[in-house]
């Protein structure tokens, strides 16, 4: 197995930990995050009925398409995304929600989605 394939299964191994502890209810949903080395994706999931009620991603037309964020950093692009997840959390009558980190450490542009969401008016 190579480097990379190491670092996921220590990165799977973490996001089992941190899921024993961590469950999302229809009142109060999982916001999940993931990220790759282009994109964040974030989701926010019901595991009672393993229902995702909404999500946003960097790889979204609304999200590409938008000016303010052509000449920004994946980090700015991460803020955008939880402010989007958050207003469409809004829209669905969900204002708090349990954050999943996903393996990943708290930091950069994990933070920065959670940071978002934050603004954007969610409830940790």
């Amino acid at each position: 197995m190579g480097d990379i394939g190491k670092k996921r299964e220590l990165r799977l191994k973490r996001k089992a930990r941190v899921r024993k502890k961590i469950t999302g209810t229809p009142e109060r949903p999982r916001l999940s995050v993931f990220k790759s080395a282009r994109h964040i994706y974030a989701q926010l999931i019901d595991d009672t009925r393993g229902v995702t009620f909404v999500s946003a991603s960097s790889n979204e037309k609304d999200v590409k398409d938008n000016p303010d964020l052509s000449q920004k950093n994946k980090t700015d692009v991460a803020v955008f995304v939880g402010k989007l997840i958050a207003q469409r959390a809004r829209e669905k009558g969900i204002s708090s929600v349990v954050f999943d980190r996903g393996g990943f450490i708290y930091h950069g542009r994990v933070k920065a989605v959670s940071d978002g969401a934050r603004e954007g008016g969610l409830v940790f």
